[in-house]
């Protein structure tokens, strides 16, 4: 069976800000911001998106995940029909189910 990872990585990335007080003083901050590095389950490719605006229940290979090159909603129209597909096979069909 292939075992196809779409869920690659988790980071983090630093970015560094200045602030001014009341008093006029510039103080060095600095912030992390967690990511997830994704294959594009339509077209392959890999993209990054930050973890806190995606559900924790979608951080794994359980879900399908789409780019925002690819059009989303087509690519589930897409995995809705093969779905019925192999609903609509028969019990004494010798097609494997993996197979659609």
């Amino acid at each position: 069976m292939l075992n196809i990872v779409m869920f690659l990585k988790e980071f983090k990335k630093e970015t560094r800000h200045t602030r001014s007080s009341k008093l006029g003083k510039t103080h060095k901050y600095n912030r992390f911001q967690t990511f997830v590095l994704l294959r594009c389950d339509s077209c392959d490719t890999e993209f990054t998106r930050p973890r806190g605006s995606m559900d924790p229940k979608r951080l794994n290979n359980n879900y399908f995940h789409v780019c925002s090159n690819c059009d989303a909603k087509k690519f589930a129209q897409k995995k809705g029909v093969e779905k019925k597909q192999v609903w609509n096979l028969s019990a004494s069909s010798t097609m494997p189910i993996g197979k659609l």
